[in-house]
């Protein structure tokens, strides 16, 4: 079985002080912004936001390494960590949405969304462009944070195809066949505590096959991330992918209770490339995508809360990676440059087609009891598959039985 030897693992370099007090100049200037602009929620998202960058990048907790380990080498320790993610969100998320829940009396609603053509097609894209790219929505934006210099190409690019998706998001949906949004929780009569005892027998049958699997295939061990030693590793140091899964969980929860939507990145991305485009003279109020979102479109950005959750994992990302003194711009080459552009163009597609990314379909949709989750996360991962065979030709890598890795 695959194990982290926390013991072996490297120190950390000295902290960046100077970028991690620039770090929280940033955040507090922004969020004394949203206080005097904005409802009181989007202050409370900020910092949700900033928790969850920081956890991401402690943990280097990933989809993207996650599908493609499990898809090459066979070692299934961060789709474990996934499982154990998922079932404590579900756990959360059952209480909270069978009673509405909710910190400011927005009422609560789970993502569930249709499970059609739409959704094969976006997810499989998805898992092909998250692999070319090299990191899923939430790594995407995380690796910008922490100085990963080919991670703003592919959020540059994560935006455009995002735009494109959202314009042509009716011909997918209308025209498309698809069947209606299934809920485990409401659409079986299984109830939320019906769906919970399901959705957990489900999370540990995958973790199972993930041994079996691991076991056959005599799957390499994760490398030890860079670490320091008791409490100051709560600031700076590698966090075990278990604990960095239970606190997603917890901050996703919160995010449900606070407005009243479990955690999402690519709609942002959508408005962003939205209201560019508007800028350099397309009309995208007159899109079927925009029809009901309106108010949405017109608005300021920081207005919008996954906007406000997107700056914050960047902001928490740059805070955690200066902490541990690892910000840094990295290189890029020709093919790196060429696959991120493809891969981001293919994520920002996709995520629209498939009602969201690794975030709003795979870990929000699971965790909120819909169907097109599952159905997401098994696309996802043929596409991993298939991307396994394209990445050499752009000169990334692709994990070998002998390699250890993290």
């Amino acid at each position: 079985m695959a194990t982290t030897i926390e013991s072996s693992a490297p120190p950390l370099k000295k902290p960046q002080m100077k970028l991690v007090v620039g770090g929280l100049v940033v955040a507090a200037l922004l969020l004394i912004y949203l206080m005097a602009t904005q409802a009181a929620m989007h202050p409370l998202l900020l910092v949700i936001g900033i928790l969850l960058g920081y956890t991401l990048f402690h943990a280097r907790f990933g989809f993207t390494s996650a599908f493609r380990r499990i898809m090459s080498v066979g070692n299934g320790q961060a789709v474990r960590s996934h499982m154990l993610m998922l079932a404590i969100a579900v756990t959360l998320f059952a209480p909270i949405l069978a009673f509405g829940i909710s910190f400011f009396d927005t009422g609560t609603a789970g993502f569930v969304s249709p499970v059609g053509v739409s959704l094969l097609v976006g997810a499989f894209i998805f898992g092909i462009g998250m692999q070319l790219g090299g990191g899923c929505a939430s790594g995407t934006l995380y690796a910008t944070g922490s100085g990963r210099t080919v991670a703003f190409i592919v959020l540059l690019f994560f935006i455009i195809g995002s735009t494109v998706g959202a314009y042509h998001l009716p011909f997918w949906t209308e025209e498309m066949p698809a069947f209606e949004p299934i809920s485990l929780a409401t659409s079986t009569g299984w109830g939320y505590g019906g769906a919970w005892a399901v959705s957990i027998a489900l999370f540990g049958l995958i973790a199972w096959i993930t041994l079996v699997v691991e076991r056959r295939k005599n799957a390499p061990k994760m490398a030890p991330l860079p670490t320091d030693s008791g409490w100051k590793r709560i600031f700076r140091g590698s966090w075990p992918l278990f604990t960095a899964a239970i606190v997603l969980a917890v901050l996703n929860a919160l995010t449900l209770m606070t407005r009243g939507t479990p955690w999402g990145i690519t709609s942002a991305f959508a408005l962003w490339g939205s209201k560019g485009a508007d800028m350099i003279g397309f009309d995208p109020a007159s899109w079927g995508y925009w029809a009901d979102q309106q108010q949405v479109l017109q608005a300021s950005i920081f207005s919008d809360t996954t906007t406000i959750l997107n700056f914050g994992v960047i902001i928490g990302a740059f805070l955690a990676s200066a902490a541990g003194g690892l910000f840094r711009f990295t290189k890029m080459t020709k093919g790196n440059v060429s696959a991120s552009v493809i891969g981001g163009l293919m994520m920002g597609y996709g995520a629209r087609l498939a009602f969201g990314c690794n975030i709003g379909a795979y870990f929000g949709g699971i965790a909120s009891f819909s169907v097109h989750g599952y159905v997401w996360g098994i696309l996802a991962l043929a596409g991993t598959f298939v991307a396994l065979y394209l990445r050499p030709l752009f000169g990334l890598s692709v994990p070998k039985p002998k390699d250890t890795f993290c």
